[in-house]
């Protein structure tokens, strides 16, 4: 009986491949690689001035890597047979998320070094690092830098109005329901309409109803975005107005799911409503806190569509976010080069920020729940 005929489930290992069919794998990848890394320093150094012969544009590295990721795939069979084919299943998703997110990034990383306006006749040309120095000397960028921080500090001010409303949402209060679907209807609308309902129309210096209203509490000139001061803490009411419902629904459906056992001997223990919030509530609530903390400062740092529509950054930049600076240095100055340079560095200091940020809260959270082993 034949091995088609008996076997049916019959796999096949290394053992019974031939070696000229893996030896002919291998030189199938790494012929593949080293074609794409060819093609790729071949366009670098064109690029850069270095050599002066290469192509028109990066087409050919794109397909040059087409070629590697089919002969990736193509290798893994001629060199494990069917154990190779496994990875069939993962490679086409890996690949496609390195053609999606990697060599955006790379490229984006060559931009970077580039000077390119498109409002110039001359086109890209490399100009080694004098983005940076342009960078390190820009007041604008740094200015919206440290307002990336004042925003970011105000998710502790947005935590504490959030926890609050969670506490009384979660309450035995009359019209439960209405109140937690009215809480929710900021979060339902989109920035850019809160932005013209709220920044364009009611807080307008002329005619808008809330600039009336302060004007009738004694206010004379009823400017919310006339001082530094006042439009940078205007822009972070808005924001949290629209975002405080997360807040307040991530930490609601934490409170909901709390034992209930442990709050009802807590009061049997004659603890007060401040040591049942402080020493029982809060630290269990403290994974969900983290959680929502977390996520709003990934939102906090993409801060952008209500400065861009409301205030343009101004005045002289007092409310400029970084996400903000750079989309108007892409579309008021055509400054492809320089605006990427500033948002591969602002990527990097997000990268280390949350990372350091994460762990940090990782072991705040173990230590107040008791399950920190040091």
């Amino acid at each position: 009986m034949s091995i088609a005929e008996g076997d049916l489930l019959h796999t096949v290992d290394t053992g019974t491949l031939s070696p000229r069919r893996m030896q002919l794998g291998r030189v199938l990848l790494w012929a593949s690689v080293g074609l794409m890394i060819g093609t790729f320093a071949a366009q670098a150094l064109f690029e850069t001035g270095y050599i002066s012969f290469g192509f028109s544009n990066w087409r050919p590295v794109l397909f040059s890597y087409f070629v590697w990721a089919f002969m990736l795939c193509l290798s893994r069979v001629m060199i494990y047979g069917e154990q190779g084919k496994k990875a069939l299943f993962v490679l086409p998703a890996a690949l496609f998320v390195i053609s999606m997110v990697v060599f955006p990034l790379v490229f984006a990383l060559w931009v970077s070094f580039s000077d390119w306006n498109l409002a110039s006749l001359t086109g890209r040309k490399f100009n080694g690092l004098d983005n940076v120095r342009q960078m390190m000397s820009d007041p604008f960028y740094w200015n919206a830098m440290f307002n990336m921080v004042i925003y970011v500090a105000a998710i502790l001010v947005e935590y504490a109005i959030a926890f609050g409303l969670a506490l009384l949402l979660n309450a035995d209060i009359k019209a439960r329901k209405f109140w937690r679907v009215t809480f929710l209807l900021p979060l339902m609308l989109s920035p850019v309409a809160v932005s013209w309902m709220v920044g364009k129309s009611m807080l307008e210096i002329r005619f808008g109803p809330l600039a009336r209203f302060a004007k009738w509490l004694g206010w004379e000139q009823p400017s919310f975005f006339g001082s530094p001061e006042i439009a940078k803490l205007t822009i972070m009411v808005m924001d949290a107005w629209i975002f405080i419902p997360f807040i307040t629904i991530m930490l609601l459906a934490g409170l909901q799911a709390m034992p209930k056992e442990v709050l009802e001997a807590a009061e049997v223990d004659g603890a007060t409503p401040w040591q049942r919030f402080w020493q029982v509530t809060f630290p269990l609530m403290l994974p969900v806190s983290v959680t929502a903390i977390m996520i709003r400062i990934i939102f906090k740092l993409k801060i952008a569509d209500i400065i861009i529509n409301v205030t343009s950054g101004g005045p002289g930049g007092a409310t400029d976010s970084v996400t903000s600076f750079i989309f108007r240095e892409y579309r008021d100055r055509s400054n492809v080069g320089y605006g990427t340079l500033l948002a591969m560095v602002y990527l990097v200091l997000i990268v280390i920020f949350m990372t350091i940020l994460m762990k940090v809260s990782a072991r705040l959270v173990r230590r107040a729940t008791g399950v920190d082993s040091s």
